[in-house]
């Protein structure tokens, strides 16, 4: 019988070819993935644009690795440039206190002025407005339930542009820009592509949530910020100490790098700078918001697993028992207790000041323990044993019993408001947040004379409907790609969507809200990112199929810009008429 096996190529052995059904799907646009090297498991190299390229357009080899290097931060900057002039065109608009802004810009302005948020007086939001050069600063404290890392950066904007809209969004703003540039450069590390972490950056620029947020004096953009700075500082450590182990392998004569169990086991990765940045940006986050404190725990998971993957790929026999005799401790020593510490020192200010909120709650007391503990989900465990807790400091008791009280008020936020939703809701946009809306008459307050009617003014906190729509099946991708082809980049992915997005899961009786969602929104990007680089296809793949691939994957990315631009208006509070705001309200439930 005639073999229908296809023939062996030169230099290769017939045990080293594809199954023929793989011959048969490349007609189909399958791709045989070439066997990578172990130094290139251990550090990717970056992908760079096709000869051809270069060719059509005239470039010669010298000028075009001038601009394959320039582009790793030409482009990301670029983006940034787009993203920031969005962000920061009419700031100050709308000229109102806008949703919780009534919170944060006046505790921001009495901490950055006391060190301590103060209690203002009712309904002096319009006083605020019209005047704030006669607004006196409170000097009684106020009950918050908060910590202040957001609120100091707040009033760093107050400070520098006084107290107005602009200046209470400023540092918001800055934030909300330069997360766009971290995207991109975490976008291209993870990839190995500045194509697409340019493109995740660029996503991140045009989705309505992430803008409007980055427009608005609330503490969650803050909170976004430091948890992708975060990200970025593990992928940094990551690729290291990878690059050490890397180092240490032996070559065989012909250059090639070999596993070696016993190094694989024995090397040891050192000093880690950037997992302790890591540490302090978590607790920065935490210093925020205290949702900070679950994306502590699955960063530092996902940490340790990257470095057990690290050293199965180098040859180790057991690599989770190596990681937790040699590994482990560093990862918790280098980010649990900097994460604390930060964000005790974000405390200062109320400890070095006498007039904080319950600051001196503990003075004169006995120091005994509390005769009940308020445990998460659980409920209230009354009548334990006392412990004498004089040798604490009082400032720290007294810290503690405040820390207690505040957790009591969050898990027990159930009072309903007319913008709250589930969590389940969130991918699919099921219940926005309204924060501004007015409604001026023809004529007035930029509503056009020819309305035929009032108009509407609204800011509302909306992610851009086909980018979230499109990342409902990029998560599915995402998924798939983590289980079932063992892709780490989708793994990391992954775990930062579900940091962000799965504990509020825990608390569906409490009063929650969509724009917590913002925590997450950048890695909703990098999913999406992923997937349109799969739909372009492999860089081996046939031309036919990356050039249909390349037309879906731009087809979709310019559906998701058109989209974000005609939602502008009621990102930015722009005044439309009636009929073209109702236009935009695509589900009932966006009302």
């Amino acid at each position: 019988m005639t073999s229908t096996a296809p023939p062996t190529l030169p230099g290769h052995d017939a045990g080293d070819e594809p199954p023929s059904w793989q011959h048969h799907m490349r007609r189909f646009g399958h791709v045989v993935r070439p066997r990578t090297g172990l130094r290139e498991r251990l550090v990717p190299p970056y992908t760079r644009p096709a000869g051809q390229l270069w060719t059509v357009l005239g470039i010669g080899p010298l000028a075009a690795a001038r601009i394959v290097r320039w582009s790793a931060w030409v482009g990301p900057l670029l983006v940034t440039l787009v993203a920031g002039v969005m962000r920061f065109w009419h700031l100050g608009s709308p000229h109102a206190v806008i949703f919780d802004e009534t919170y944060y810009a006046k505790d921001a302005w009495t901490l950055i002025n006391h060190g301590y948020e103060g209690d203002w007086p009712k309904d002096i939001d319009k006083s605020i407005l019209a005047n704030p050069d006669l607004i006196s600063v409170p000097t009684a404290p106020g009950y918050v339930v908060h910590p202040p890392v957001g609120k100091y950066l707040i009033g760093i904007g107050e400070k520098l542009f006084g107290f107005t809209p602009f200046g209470w969004r400023f540092m918001v703003a800055v934030l909300g820009t330069l997360s766009v540039l971290m995207l991109c450069r975490i976008g291209r590390r993870l990839f190995r592509s500045t194509f697409l972490g340019c493109l995740a950056g660029a996503l991140l620029a045009v989705d309505g949530l992430h803008f409007v947020m980055s427009r608005t004096a609330l503490l969650d953009t803050v909170v976004m910020f430091f948890v992708l700075a975060a990200f970025g500082c593990l992928l940094i450590d990551r690729d290291r100490a990878r690059a050490r182990l890397a180092a240490a392998l032996p070559e065989d004569e012909e250059g090639l790098l070999r596993p070696d169990a016993a190094i694989a086991a024995g090397v040891r990765f050192g000093w880690r700078p950037w997992r302790i940045a890591a540490g302090i940006m978590l607790g920065l986050a935490c210093g925020t918001k205290w949702n900070g404190l679950y994306i502590l725990v699955f960063f530092c998971v996902m940490a340790v697993l990257w470095d057990a993957g690290a050293r199965r790929t180098a040859g180790a026999v057991s690599p989770y028992r190596v990681v937790l005799r040699r590994d482990a401790i560093g990862a918790f020593l280098s980010t649990v207790p900097v994460a604390i510490l930060t964000y005790l020192v974000s405390w200062t200010g109320w400890f070095a000041t006498d007039k904080g909120y319950g600051r001196h709650w503990a003075d004169g007391r006995a120091g005994l323990s509390p005769d009940h503990v308020k445990l998460p989900v659980i409920g209230t465990i009354n009548h334990l044993p006392q412990f004498d807790m004089s040798w604490v400091p009082a400032a720290l008791r007294s810290f503690w019993h405040y820390e207690t009280e505040v957790y009591s008020f969050h898990v027990g936020l159930t009072e309903g408001h007319t913008y709250q939703s589930n969590p389940w809701s969130w991918l699919v946009l099921g219940r926005p947040v309204s924060y501004y809306y007015e409604s001026p008459n023809p004529g007035s307050d930029g509503c056009p004379s020819g309305a035929g009617g009032k108009c509407a003014s609204e800011v509302i906190a909306l992610g851009t409907p086909l980018l979230w729509w499109a990342g409902c099946f990029a998560l599915l991708y995402v998924l798939w790609r983590w289980f079932f082809r063992r892709d780490w980049r989708a793994g990391a992915i992954a775990c930062g969507l579900g940091a962000g997005y799965l504990p509020w899961f825990l608390y569906q009786e409490r009063t929650i809200f969509f724009f917590y969602a913002v925590v997450f929104v950048p890695f909703l990007c990098l999913a999406v990112a992923m997937m349109v680089g799969a739909i372009i296809g492999p860089p081996g793949a046939p031309e036919r199929r990356r050039a249909l691939g390349s037309i879906g994957a731009g087809v979709l990315v310019l559906l998701i810009v058109w989209n974000f631009v005609y939602f502008w208006p009621i990102y930015t509070g722009t005044p439309i008429p009636l009929d073209s705001w109702r236009s935009r309200m695509w589900l009932d439930s966006w009302v």
